[in-house]
């Protein structure tokens, strides 16, 4: 388990315009597929070096192969169709409501017995492993979601219960990942945002998700807890991280609310080496549901914001992580921003220059706390 690691970020960096430009242009057939895999593989190379010169020491692609955050998973399981989104409301930090046409998550529904149809996470550890100066990780989303592509209407003949549903994912991913591990991957991050239902009941009836809180919190905690005992199963050595959020499009969130009502089965119990936790603003509540994080764990405090240009103090960073050390030995907090930059293809409303100042800031302010 990787504990000296103190500055990280959650994964996705902001799509360079030209690589959009070469999606386009793929999808109206005017390059190849072999062109659009060069693209990504220079606009990964670009994000890498970003990286490096922030100071960033575990690195990812940026997700540029992907159309939004959960493609890893979405694009790649067989036996799902689309299906239209849950209306739920975007919020930017400001409190206006986005277009629209700035939510371009496409969602999809198990409609027939899933299975591996492409293996999408694997083209990124591949390129990873030959070109990276040091570790990398790969994330994606926990199958632990997995409830979220069962509708009714057009699952329940494949799948009378959304459980087994979620049961068949879980098998899925814990094979995806014993591949990455075979690809040199030592690192993955599961992003699981089912417990914004627990924690966020207008969100929850925006789902339309007519469960018991209480029971979206058990079965979300069994899912996690099985997929990281799987992968611990196949590859003792791989670090596990897990990415909580309340939402990440175009600088706007979907959810808020504290984790008090997860933290004491979530964090107590899910055997995860890092939480990633989103912390940049009173959306997400104060620090002491951190108290009931497991012994050894480490708690990557998500302080710094990807959704808006301006920089944090760095004296209030450290002032936020003293506080959260009331309840977490300091030398099992990190430090990094409180989502991805680019959750969406479109990205974050920043620029490319103030994205790796954020990850500066992260990496510098980790350097002083902790060294």
């Amino acid at each position: 388990m990787a504990t000296d690691i103190h500055a990280e970020h959650v994964g996705s960096l902001l799509r360079q315009p030209w690589l959009l430009s070469a999606r386009a242009d793929y999808q109206d057939g005017k390059i190849t597929e072999a062109e659009l895999r060069a693209t990504e593989d220079r606009a990964a190379a670009e994000n890498i070096e970003a990286q490096r010169s922030a100071g960033i020491r575990v690195f990812t692609d940026g997700e540029v192969r992907r159309t939004n955050w959960m493609t890893g998973i979405l694009e790649s399981i067989g036996g799902m169709s689309p299906v239209r989104t849950p209306g739920v409301t975007w919020r930017r930090c400001s409190g206006e409501i986005p277009p629209e046409d700035e939510t371009d998550f496409v969602m999809t529904a198990a409609t027939s017995r899933v299975f591996q149809k492409d293996h999408l996470t694997a083209v990124e550890a591949a390129y990873m492993a030959a070109q990276v100066p040091g570790a990398f990780k790969v994330t994606m989303m926990s199958a632990a979601m997995g409830a979220m592509t069962w509708q009714p209407d057009v699952s329940a003949a494949a799948y009378p219960d959304p459980a087994e549903l979620v049961s068949d994912l879980v098998t899925l991913q814990i094979a995806e990942v014993t591949e990455l591990a075979a690809l040199g991957a030592r690192w993955v991050q599961l992003d699981s945002l089912s417990y914004n239902q627990v924690f966020d009941d207008e969100f929850r009836a925006a789902t339309l998700n007519p469960m018991d809180p209480k029971v979206i919190l058990a079965a979300s905690v069994a899912a996690d807890t099985a997929i990281v005992n799987g992968i611990r199963a196949a590859n003792p050595e791989l670090t596990v991280g897990m990415h909580i959020c309340r939402g990440n499009n175009r600088s706007a969130y979907m959810a808020r609310g504290g984790y008090e009502p997860v933290a004491e089965q979530l964090f107590g119990t899910v055997p995860v080496d890092r939480f990633l936790l989103e912390y940049d603003d009173e959306r997400s509540g104060g620090f002491e549901p951190l108290r009931f994080v497991r012994p050894g764990a480490v708690v990557v405090l998500g302080l710094v914001s990807s959704k808006t240009p301006v920089l944090e103090s760095q004296d209030a960073l450290r002032r936020r992580i003293d506080e959260a050390a009331t309840y977490v030995p300091l030398e099992n907090l990190a430090l990094s921003p409180q989502c991805g930059f680019a959750s969406t293809s479109a990205g974050n409303v920043l620029t490319p220059d103030e994205q790796k100042a954020k990850l500066a800031l992260v990496a510098e302010t980790a350097a002083k706390v902790w060294g």
